[in-house]
């Protein structure tokens, strides 16, 4: 049975939930699901995990992603990128290089954000967007978001590629309506590609029509990502046959049911990968309760 995360190289002009249907199609499993939305017209990396993969998702480490961004400069629109209705235009001849770069040192590091009226974030049960597409503005939460690489890869006005490396819950086509709001003359994003979600790479990526060339040669292994690999940030914890029946039954093994001579290192509430022979059986935090040994405390059982 597969198991795991396929990092899908999503296309545009389809939503992340269709992807998810086309991978469920693709393998004939209803247990399918992404880690994180991306925009209809944005393309890249859209981990989508399967099966077991999907009890994964709440301890995965994707709390920074990249982005390649292509920003039209002289335009502002509704959706904030150049699908939307154009909202004003205006003369983009005079920007400069030198006042780019300036501008953009003002979007680094941790910076106030309001996230744009067409998203999926809900305001009384209400996605955002739907509001929006009646033609209703409602008052948002000011965010904070950390932008931890903001660089120019290509400057040709009216057009300005930009590398965008910052934290989870970022939205890019704000980041660009803001930077065009500070250069004078708006900004719209006209492409968005994610190279980067956490370990998630566009180098291990693959399109729909490989995923499905895959499946029908019955080489799918060769495309995933087991749970245990992708909380690999999570420290190791071997655990002994004993233990493992007792996971099975929902029960905490004891310290002494590890591979582990010694206790990890002492953090409260530390997450661990609890592992078999190296398949993933659960994910667990260590509670040290004021004791040199610590307490495995079960968050999520995968047998």
């Amino acid at each position: 049975m597969i198991n795991g995360f396929v990092v899908i190289d999503k296309p545009a002009g389809i939503t992340s939930h269709d992807v998810v249907s086309r991978v469920r199609r693709i393998l004939g499993i209803r247990k399918v699901g992404h880690t994180g939305t991306l925009d209809p017209f944005a393309t890249g990396v859209l981990p989508v995990a399967v099966n077991d993969g999907t009890k994964a998702i709440p301890f995965l480490d994707e709390s920074f992603k990249s982005y390649q961004a292509l920003m039209r400069l002289g335009f502002a629109t509704d959706t904030l990128d150049m699908t939307g209705r154009v909202l004003s235009e205006s003369d983009w001849l005079t920007i400069s290089r030198s006042q780019l770069d300036d501008v953009l040192l003002r979007f680094s590091g941790t910076i106030s954000q309001i996230p744009p009226m067409f998203s999926a974030i809900k305001q009384n049960g209400q996605p955002l967007y739907k509001l929006a597409r009646q033609g209703q503005e409602v008052e948002r939460q000011v965010r904070q978001v950390e932008i931890r690489e903001l660089a120019v890869l290509a400057f040709e006005p009216p057009l300005v590629s930009l590398l965008v490396v910052c934290s989870r819950g970022t939205y890019v086509r704000s980041l660009a309506d803001d930077i065009g709001r500070e250069l004078g003359c708006g900004a719209a994003l006209q492409e968005l590609r994610r190279i980067e979600s956490g370990l998630f790479t566009i180098e291990e990526a693959c399109t729909l029509e490989s995923l499905e060339e895959a499946s029908s040669l019955g080489k799918l292994d060769a495309l995933f990502m087991t749970p245990s690999a992708a909380l690999g940030h999570l420290a190791d914890v071997p655990i002994s046959e004993s233990g493992l029946v007792k996971i099975s039954h929902g029960i905490a093994p004891q310290w002494h049911e590890t591979g582990l001579g010694d206790p990890l290192k002492r953090e409260e509430l530390q997450l661990v990968r609890l592992t078999n022979h190296g398949v993933l059986v659960a994910v667990a935090a260590l509670d040290w309760a004021a004791s040199e040994v610590p307490r495995l405390v079960l968050k999520r059982v995968f047998v």
